[in-house]
């Protein structure tokens, strides 16, 4: 018998100074049999990172033609693709060739950095993709806080972001490694 996703609920409270956007957002997560608990808090510190009213998760790590998550428009165009981890180059080329931006968050630590110096020359033509390395500790510091149900807070100012509960917070500072040149 095939083993079922583990639902967890979230009350995540944003208070983001770089965007000036302060929201609650109740957010279910289902944790796929084979997504850990830091993978799984990687992506609601991602999806406070880039929080919107149309931002949701996907079917993720069980599909091939959804990212993690995303923010589509009203009348259905992809506004943003975000993945997690360490994806094939010719996932992102897809990607980007489907969505107006496209986000990578790494979490890796050493892998990570491996998979930049195999990718990065043929990332760089995709001028639509952001790169961003969140570092190896700080995520499986994130793990520590995960719960079935979760009151969660994070603050973004100047690029930094505090995330955590009422017991616990953790300092990220997330490394841009390619940014969209929005000139």
């Amino acid at each position: 018998m095939a083993l079922k996703a583990t639902i967890f609920k979230a009350a995540l409270q944003i208070a983001d100074m770089d965007r000036n956007y302060y929201q609650e957002h109740l957010l279910t997560v289902a944790r796929h049999p084979s997504e850990t608990d830091e993978r799984m808090m990687v992506r609601l510190l991602t999806f406070a990172m880039n929080a919107d009213e149309r931002l949701i998760f996907t079917k993720g790590i069980s599909t091939d033609d959804e990212p993690d998550i995303w923010n589509k428009s009203l009348s259905g165009e992809i506004d943003c693709w975000i993945e997690l981890g360490q994806p094939d180059e010719k996932r992102l080329r897809k990607a980007s060739g489907r969505a107006k931006n496209v986000i990578v968050y790494l979490y890796s630590g050493r892998g990570a950095d491996i998979w930049w110096e195999q990718n990065r020359d043929n990332l760089q033509r995709l001028s639509n993709l952001s790169v961003i390395n969140l570092s190896g500790d700080s995520c499986q510091a994130l793990a520590n806080l995960a719960q079935r149900n979760m009151q969660l807070q994070c603050t973004i100012q100047d690029g930094q972001v505090w995330f955590g509960s009422d017991s616990e917070t953790i300092e990220i500072n997330p490394a841009i490694w390619k940014q969209v040149d929005n000139a």
